[in-house]
């Protein structure tokens, strides 16, 4: 869910519980060697016009997820992370969150229309407080702003299950190199699995 541009008016943006923005749906099309398949998605949502190259590239780089349990797409947008998710790991439950209403309703739907029946579209306070994941897969919201980014990860890294894994994409310029350190000054050792035009793959896990 990561910025570099948020399609968006002046007074709204993507990481908003209520988006502003006037409504302009649309269609974009997701194509990885494993899955191709075209999502709904509008204005006042993150990568409104076409799947973010972030986003991509952490599909394209990130491990295989956990084929069981529960797995999360934090920051879900309309989501093309959290379909990839849920087709790569049927047997797992996917939870896809984010503030975004809209995008939430979007993310909704399109798990709807491809019949992905273990794909849970919730915001962040309907996830049972109990839940662990074994796998986290984002692309965070970095212009949120700081503080309130580094709370997000602290409270839903917290919540990877012992031998659980998250990999994130964020880009150079936009403070990936200062976010992987802070994740492993935290208690979550966090190395680079790939670069490309600018972005970063970072995994992370529990300390043990």
């Amino acid at each position: 869910m990561q910025g570099y541009r948020a399609v968006a008016s002046p007074d709204s943006h993507y990481f908003d519980e209520d988006p502003t923005t006037p409504s302009s749906p649309r269609e974009v099309t997701l194509a990885l060697p494993d899955v191709t398949v075209t999502l709904a998605s509008d204005r006042g949502v993150f990568g409104y016009e076409r799947v973010d190259p972030g986003t991509k590239l952490l599909l394209l780089q990130a491990p295989p997820p956990a084929m069981t349990g529960n797995l999360l797409d934090l920051g879900c947008g309309y989501g093309p992370i959290a379909v990839t998710m849920a087709r790569r790991a049927p047997g797992a439950t996917v939870w896809a969150i984010d503030v975004n209403e809209r995008a939430r309703d979007l993310c909704r739907a399109n798990a709807e229309r491809l019949e992905l029946s273990n794909l849970r579209v919730v915001a962040p306070d309907d996830v049972p407080a109990e839940t662990t994941f074994a796998t986290i897969w984002t692309n965070p919201p970095i212009r949120v702003g700081k503080p309130a980014l580094h709370a997000m990860l602290h409270r839903w890294l917290g919540a990877l299950s012992s031998n659980g894994e998250a990999v994130l994409v964020v880009h150079k310029h936009l403070g990936s190199d200062s976010l992987q350190r802070w994740l492993t000054d935290r208690g979550y050792p966090t190395d680079r699995l790939a670069s490309s035009g600018g972005y970063r793959i970072l995994r992370s896990h529990r300390s043990s």
